[in-house]
């Protein structure tokens, strides 16, 4: 629970986080996460919810882009 309800509150901060754990757990070695264990584990998340928005936010600009049209042809 904590892992979770801190990576989602981090991203609510508009922190520039990426789906690149390694990226992600410099980010939070900054200062932020003291413990070794808990900055992986919640760079692991963050990584995973940010790969999961940007399949989501694709999949919503496919389905705008192609139109559902059916053609019946005679």
């Amino acid at each position: 629970m904590l892992v979770k309800r801190t990576s989602k509150q981090l991203l609510r901060e508009s922190m520039p986080f990426e789906e690149g754990f390694d990226r992600n757990k410099k980010m939070l070695g900054q200062g932020i996460m003291p413990s070794k264990k808990m900055r992986n584990k919640i760079a692991g998340y963050i990584s995973r919810l940010v790969k999961m928005q940007r399949i989501k936010t694709t999949a919503e600009a496919s389905k705008k882009k192609t139109p559902l049209v059916e053609t019946y042809s005679e």
